[in-house]
């Protein structure tokens, strides 16, 4: 996650937005995020306290080492804040979150979910590319070390808005499936039923 958000603090920096979809597949979040929805869908109150501390402890030491990293750029006057405050047109929607945010995050997870619930995990690259949690962690810790508290205000709540619409829409998804699997799993039981009693 320190990885990812370093990357995304270059992308930032320089408004690329092909090394910001490279630090959105890098980033390992959505594993956290997915556990929080299995965790209230089964009631296991130890992994949802463990999925919630992987994703504070996570996203708190990605920006505390970005922002040291950043203010040693600015130090060395590799970064400037015109390098944050100037229109960016490849990274803006990063701290411009909007009601697009919210969708693009619920429909992400529950493509997520569905791509691990199914094994077919080549979707989950999509779902990383789609949400924003990782360059809004890096566009934070630019915030501060420049002490821009609109960039900070803007990405901390397109970070918040996409960790809370991923973790709603992951577990309405699971919570969907439920009674579908249970479904599949009777159909599945009568079917081999049927045959034990063909075969005999």
């Amino acid at each position: 996650m320190v990885m990812a958000t370093l990357l995304a603090g270059i992308a930032i920096i320089l408004d690329s937005g092909i090394l910001t979809v490279g630090a959105m597949v890098l980033g390992p979040e959505f594993g956290a995020i997915a556990a929080l929805g299995v965790a209230l869908i089964r009631r296991r109150w130890q992994l949802l306290r463990m999925a919630a501390r992987t994703l504070v402890v996570g996203f708190s030491a990605a920006i505390l080492v970005t922002f040291l990293i950043s203010l040693g750029g600015r130090w060395l006057g590799w970064v400037t804040i015109e390098d944050l405050t100037s229109r960016r047109m490849a990274t803006d929607f990063i701290y411009h979150p909007d009601r697009w945010s919210i969708v693009v995050a619920v429909l992400a997870a529950a493509a997520g979910v569905l791509s691990l619930t199914s094994a077919k995990v080549g979707g989950l690259s999509g779902v990383f590319i789609s949400v924003t949690t990782i360059p809004a962690a890096g566009n934070v810790a630019l915030g501060l070390a420049f002490g821009d508290w609109g960039e900070v205000r803007g990405s901390g709540l397109q970070l918040l808005i996409n960790i809370a619409g991923m973790a709603v829409a992951g577990w309405a998804t699971l919570w969907i499936q439920q009674p579908v699997w249970a479904r599949v799993a009777a159909k599945r039981a009568r079917h081999q039923e049927t045959l034990a009693t063909q075969r005999a």
